[in-house]
């Protein structure tokens, strides 16, 4: 009822509604979808919300973590028991990665971009990378109906001087099964064996406490210490007279061949369960991450990527692992938590998107848009042929060859990507990812240039 007594007039709307309180049967749906195209709806699976976030939080404390966890060694059982079935669902976003300016401690510029491992490209002498539409080229974009409307976004940064200590680096030292305790020297945690034979942790003292183990001794391509010493040559003794003796021959000698015994291929879940059970030794959420596994024809390894999620998108500093049969080959990842260091203005879209032609923010493409089959034949460059003779001389009034990429942008998304700062330090920021007609991706940072120190 209204204030003059009055039924309601969306009420009396709904009363008047043949079907209310109809409820329709659970393939309606999908019945109707059929007739109208001739094609059969796939079924929809609903998240449920309540388990998701359930699944956000530490299911155990840090010192439970701790006590529970037990060397990572085997191939077929792992510390903390196998916490899943095979590969789960992947759902986040892929990660985004900015241009970098190779800041202390942080990846080089062409380290931080994610081609395609399958792409494949041939250049000829004389050929300038300023002709490819990646790196720092000569490119000319263009796009329409982006959004001018600006805002704030949530940033974040890896809080390393909160995991540097004895207690964090003996954790994971003890889940990979690296025996010693940990000392800092030479601008890193060092835990296991100096000399290289044996395990061996170090975690780094960088912007995101970076940690690399290996272990040799489960190293299927490992050839272990070389069987025969090399010989020590006899010093010629000069004859009455000579000035200085001959210089001696040195022979090195030939190494054995290295030849991975046959073994069983570690499976998919395996390898996942393996870096699940050591992320969640260090007393992280396990259930935070996003995982990934790949091997390769002829491998007798399998690795598995960890990667973080923030606000549904992955983070580009994954964790990483290589399983052997035997055990754990290699692993390494970024030790330190993400926390939250509040919102940052953003520009617009099309602000953003005009960032890709100011030389100030550098863009880049960060991921190619061909990868073997169906590659854009415009973007490739012939096998180079040797020429038989000079080019000719160019006659007057040449024009210069001045090549310049035509890039359409028809798609863009706002995301978080990494940036390593001057000190060392490791900010996760707003960064707007364009993707252009042909596949290709450019990104840009999104944070508002009030919010940016040009100096």
């Amino acid at each position: 009822m209204n204030d003059d007594n009055e039924l309601d007039p969306v009420a009396r709307l709904r009363a008047a509604d043949p079907a209310a309180g109809v409820e329709p049967r659970a393939e309606f749906g999908d019945d109707v979808i059929a007739q109208a195209t001739g094609v059969s709806a796939a079924p929809v699976e609903v998240a449920d919300l309540t388990a998701a976030r359930a699944r956000r939080r530490p299911r155990w404390p840090v010192i439970a973590a701790v006590a529970a966890s037990v060397a990572i060694v085997g191939g077929a059982g792992f510390g903390l028991g196998a916490m899943t079935g095979g590969q789960p669902e992947l759902s986040a976003a892929p990660p985004i990665s900015l241009p970098m300016s190779g800041a202390q401690g942080g990846p080089t510029q062409q380290e931080a971009a994610t081609f395609d491992a399958g792409s494949r490209m041939t250049t000829a002498p004389g050929v300038s990378s300023m002709m490819m539409p990646y790196g720092l080229g000569r490119n000319s974009f263009s796009a329409s109906g982006l959004s001018t409307a600006g805002g704030s976004a949530a940033a974040y940064a890896f809080d390393a001087r909160g995991a540097s200590n004895t207690e964090t680096v003996a954790e994971l030292a003890a889940a990979l099964g690296v025996g010693g305790t940990p000392e800092s020297k030479n601008g890193s945690w060092t835990v296991g064996s100096p000399d290289g034979t044996g395990p061996t942790l170090y975690v780094s003292l960088d912007g995101t406490l970076g940690f690399s183990y290996s272990n040799p001794q489960v190293n299927p391509w490992g050839c272990g210490p070389a069987a025969i010493e090399p010989a020590v040559p006899e010093q010629a003794v000069p004859e009455q007279g000579a000035s200085e003796p001959a210089a001696p021959e040195m022979t090195i000698p030939e190494m054995p061949a290295c030849q991975p015994p046959a073994s069983e291929l570690p499976s998919e879940a395996a390898a996942i369960d393996a870096l699940r059970s050591l992320i969640a030794a260090t007393g992280r959420d396990a259930d935070a991450f996003e995982y990934t596994s790949q091997t390769w024809e002829g491998a007798v390894t399998r690795m598995a990527q960890a990667w973080p999620v923030v606000d549904g998108q992955r983070i580009d500093q994954a964790w990483t692992l290589d399983l052997a049969q035997a055990g754990i080959v290699s692993a390494s990842g970024a030790l330190a938590e993400l926390v939250s260091i509040g919102d940052y203005d953003i520009v617009s879209e099309q602000a953003g998107f005009e960032r890709l032609s100011d030389p100030r923010f550098g863009a880049q493409m960060t991921a190619m848009p061909f990868a073997g089959e169906g590659a854009p034949t415009d973007l490739m460059v012939e096998e180079w042929a040797a020429p038989t003779e000079p080019p000719a001389t160019p006659a007057a009034g040449s024009t210069l060859a001045w090549p310049v990429n035509d890039v359409e942008i028809v798609g863009v998304r706002l995301g978080l990507s990494s940036q390593w700062q001057p000190d060392g330090s490791v900010l996760v920021v707003p960064a707007y990812e364009f993707t252009d007609a042909d596949g290709g991706t450019w990104s840009v940072v999104a944070v508002a240039d009030a919010e940016l120190d040009f100096e």
